[in-house]
């Protein structure tokens, strides 16, 4: 565990990131990924994404992210929100877009920086906002905090921290 920790921290920590991240909803569900390991109780669910590479565009990041953590090929629809994620050692400004579904099957990716044995996401899966609202506030994206409902997340506008 102490592994993926500091690989966690070599790779995305103590360094301002730029991420991006996209809702996609399903049939009133939202799609979370489930990581351990990061997060003020080590477990944080949080909407696919992560961070750009120099040159990409947001939209190209965005796509190649949700192909990497769910197996899904989406279309970006629609900015959202800035949000500042900032849990120590992780610091991020992350981009949020409304992204719909295009093809693909859902599958449990994964982080292509981590070693392959040191892979922090552990489930994927679409949550109705009833199951969103049961997960501890400590495992919960901050972005997330706050939504009800499926109107919640499409109404997100400004910058959140």
């Amino acid at each position: 565990m102490e592994d993926i920790k500091n690989e966690i921290v070599s790779n995305f920590g103590n360094k301002l990131r730029i991420r991006v991240c996209g809702i996609c909803i399903e049939e009133n569900k939202i799609l979370l990924i489930r990581h351990h390991s990061i997060g003020k109780s080590g477990e944080l669910w949080t909407p696919p994404g992560g961070g750009m590479n120099y040159g990409e565009s947001a939209e190209d990041a965005l796509i190649r992210e949700f192909i990497e953590e769910t197996g899904l090929t989406v279309s970006v629809e629609n900015f959202l929100c800035v949000n500042e994620y900032l849990t120590p050692p992780l610091h991020a400004i992350e981009l949020f877009f409304i992204v719909k579904k295009r093809g693909g099957s859902l599958q449990t990716g994964i982080d292509p920086e981590l070693h392959a044995d040191r892979q922090i996401i552990t489930k994927i899966e679409w949550l109705s906002m009833e199951e969103l609202q049961k997960i501890p506030r400590e495992s919960l994206h901050s972005l997330l905090y706050s939504i009800q409902s499926i109107e919640d997340l499409y109404a997100l506008n400004g910058f959140h921290h």
